[in-house]
C-alpha cells in the first residue's frame, strides 16, 4: 500500500506561484508513476501532469502546459508541481495519484491517491 500526502496549497493572486508537493511511503518511489490530477466543484477529476519513474519523460494537459512543471526527488520520495502564472480557473483541489507500470496514464486509472490539497487563486 502507498500512503501519499500533499501540502503547498493555499489562496494565492492571479499572476502567482505556488508549489505542491506530494511525499510517498509505503513503496519504493522509484517504482511508481506519479501524476497530478485537479477537480473544481462541479466538474469532473482532470489530468494535470504526470512525470515517468525516473522523471525523463513529463505529460501535461494544454491548459497547463507552459504553465506548471511537474518534477520528482525519487531520493526524497517526493513528486512537486510547481504553478506559475496562476488563473482563476485553476482554481481545484489538487491531488497526487501513484500508479503501477510505466505509462503516464492522462485518465485517473491510478492506483493510489493523496487526501488533496485546496489551491484558490483570486482574481
Amino acid at each position: 500500500q502507498v500512503q501519499l500526502v500533499e501540502s503547498g496549497g493555499g489562496l494565492v493572486q492571479a499572476g502567482g506561484s505556488l508549489r505542491l508537493s506530494c511525499g510517498a511511503s509505503g513503496r519504493t518511489f522509484s517504482e511508481l508513476v506519479m501524476g497530478w490530477f485537479r477537480q473544481a466543484p462541479g466538474k469532473e477529476r482532470e489530468f494535470v501532469a504526470g512525470i515517468s519513474r525516473g522523471g525523463g519523460t513529463t505529460r501535461y494537459s494544454n491548459s497547463v502546459k507552459g504553465r506548471f512543471t511537474i518534477s520528482r526527488d525519487n531520493a526524497k520520495n517526493t513528486v512537486y508541481l510547481q504553478m506559475n502564472s496562476l488563473k482563476p480557473e485553476d482554481t481545484a483541489v489538487y491531488y497526487c495519484a501513484a500508479r503501477n507500470g510505466i505509462v503516464i496514464d492522462i485518465s485517473p486509472d491510478y492506483d493510489y491517491w493523496g487526501q488533496g490539497t485546496q489551491v484558490t487563486v483570486s482574481s
